[in-house]
């Protein structure tokens, strides 16, 4: 067992008053086998006139939250601490064709095999996820692969791309950051008729050797999930089949470091905050500082 405190703060300072602000927030890590959520709070300064707790229909926990005192400043704070189990292997791994969700084998998986609205999947990235893929390669073996050539081939660049970056932007220009590697590898699978989702969070790191840990200097995170064909839930939660997480960013499968909050078709669904204010500001500014830290016994 890991057990994580995450403590993820964001700021937004606006150059003039906010009359009124609504927001929805997805901090709630989620609960599954291999992740149990042992406390959590969020907290909203101005304090809210209302709020409400709900779930989406990918059973992300949302908070919806309105501000109604005068404001230059919001913060909102989700604090959780989570318990960790590393993911067990799949006792089968069939081949990447087996694993196509049908109506029969994966009824609620085949949604997350379709593509986007406006499409992202074109003609070379279908061509770069195909080599990865050739006839009868047992699934995870291929994504393994993928998932190193994506951090062979790309470059990781902060600030680089924006949330409204398309995937053909970043197989173009080749570097991006971990939203735009997930939402690739993605792209990847669904070309090849496989079901694979997004997935935010957090990674606990480590600090270099002989360093100490720097408080808020972690981030939030990325990755992607593929969906194999089975009995048992794996991440799911569903009880139809399993999926496993693969990070592109860091080539490697998920494992007991990696913090669930959510999953979606896209990044659009699922994006840490969101929301909209009435003010006359013309500029503002939004700090977000993350701390992901182990919990001693």
């Amino acid at each position: 067992m890991r057990r994580l405190r995450v403590l993820h703060r964001t700021v937004y300072v606006y150059s003039d008053v906010v009359s009124s602000s609504y927001g929805r927030a997805f901090l709630t890590p989620r609960e599954f086998p291999g992740q149990h959520l042992l406390s959590h709070d969020i907290r909203v300064d101005p304090v809210p006139s209302d709020r409400s707790v709900g779930t989406d229909v990918y059973g992300n926990t949302t908070l919806y939250f309105h501000v109604t005192a005068e404001h230059r400043r919001l913060e909102v704070t989700g604090e959780s601490v989570v318990e960790l189990e590393p993911p067990p292997a799949p006792e089968e791994q069939p081949t990447w064709e087996q694993a196509r969700p049908t109506g029969e084998n994966g009824p609620l998986a085949v949604e997350f095999a379709l593509d986007l609205t406006p499409p992202e999947i074109i003609p070379e990235v279908a061509a770069y996820a195909a080599e990865s893929f050739p006839p009868g390669r047992p699934l995870l073996e291929a994504v393994k692969e993928l998932t190193a050539r994506i951090h062979t081939d790309f470059a990781y660049e902060s600030g680089s791309t924006t949330v409204t970056t398309r995937v053909a932007d970043v197989f173009a220009d080749r570097h991006g950051v971990c939203q735009d590697f997930a939402r690739l590898a993605i792209a990847c699978l669904r070309s090849l008729g496989l079901a694979a989702r997004y997935v935010s969070g957090y990674l606990a790191t480590d600090p270099p050797p002989g360093k100490e840990r720097m408080v808020g200097a972690d981030a939030t995170h990325a990755w992607a999930a593929v969906w194999l064909p089975g009995d048992g839930e794996g991440l799911s939660g569903d009880g139809e089949g399993h999926w496993i997480g693969f990070d592109p960013t860091n080539n490697q499968f998920a494992d007991d470091r990696y913090v669930t909050v959510a999953w979606g078709r896209d990044y659009a669904d699922v994006p840490p905050l969101r929301g909209i204010i009435y003010t006359d500001a013309k500029e503002s500014t939004i700090t977000v500082s993350v701390d992901v830290a182990p919990v001693e016994d």
